[in-house]
């Protein structure tokens, strides 16, 4: 995550705007385990909501815009860029790493008991708290009640020899050039090379396959594949449905350059 951060902040100062110039300002507050105690060395997920749909991990899985963690009583510090931003929570038995959610995780669900969101704004050299949280719960699958149709892809990832390649992820892009932070990542393939990719909703996307989870520049013998033989190509899906047959191919990374590095 802290990639996906840092790629924004070179795009501003690419664009004119230096670092100096960014307006920023500060997201405090406190985890807590709904009946029970803190969600110590928890994280804490910031999703800019200019940026995307808000996040609904029962659903579907938004990559974060940034990802802080919590101290042992569950508190925790954000600096951010000025805007609103929803937020979540989780926290994972020790060794798993982070992307979307799997049975015995803890987690902040999409909304309060008034069904109101958790949104927050953060403005320029200002603190914002949101005070103590305690409605982190365990994780179930299926626990969505909202009954509607679900809206994903679904395929198999294989390497150049048509096999399965197991434990990749599959991230979704709004844009053709694929650059930068993702909006959506399914969860790890199995054995048999299969994903399910779940998006908010209809559109049109790009998709990358990948065994690391942060983006960034690839690292010699990391798998690394997309959709389209030559280019990508745009995978497009209407809201509810799953889409099946959208296959991904691709092969480990061998570095660049005569020494391959």
């Amino acid at each position: 995550m802290v990639v996906f951060h840092l790629l924004v902040v070179l795009f501003l100062i690419a664009t004119g705007v230096q670092a100096g110039e960014l307006r920023t300002g500060t997201l405090t507050g406190q985890m807590k385990i709904k009946g029970g105690g803190p969600l110590g060395n928890g994280q804490v997920f910031l999703f800019r909501k200019s940026s995307g749909p808000p996040p609904s991990p029962d659903r579907y899985w938004r990559v974060p815009d940034e990802v802080v963690s919590t101290d042992v009583e569950g508190r925790f510090t954000a600096q951010l860029l000025e805007g609103t931003y929803y937020l979540g929570a989780s926290k994972r038995p020790a060794g798993k790493e982070a992307g979307p959610l799997q049975d015995g995780d803890y987690y902040l669900p999409s909304e309060d008991r008034k069904g109101m969101m958790w949104e927050y704004a953060v403005k320029n050299g200002e603190t914002t708290s949101t005070g103590t949280i305690a409605a982190v719960v365990p994780y179930r699958k299926g626990s969505d009640k909202t009954g509607g149709p679900l809206t994903a892809i679904e395929g198999v990832v294989t390497n150049a020899e048509g096999k399965p390649v197991e434990r990749v992820m599959v991230f979704a892009f709004v844009s053709p050039g694929m650059i930068g932070k993702p909006l959506y990542v399914s969860e790890r393939t199995g054995k048999d090379g299969k994903y399910v990719l779940r998006v908010h909703s209809g559109g049109t996307y790009y998709l990358k396959a990948r065994d690391l989870y942060g983006g960034g520049a690839p690292k010699v013998g990391e798998f690394m594949g997309g959709y389209g033989k030559t280019e990508a190509t745009p995978v497009v899906v209407k809201t509810g449905e799953t889409l099946k047959g959208i296959d991904l191919r691709g092969g480990r990374f061998e570095g660049r350059g005569p020494g391959r590095e």
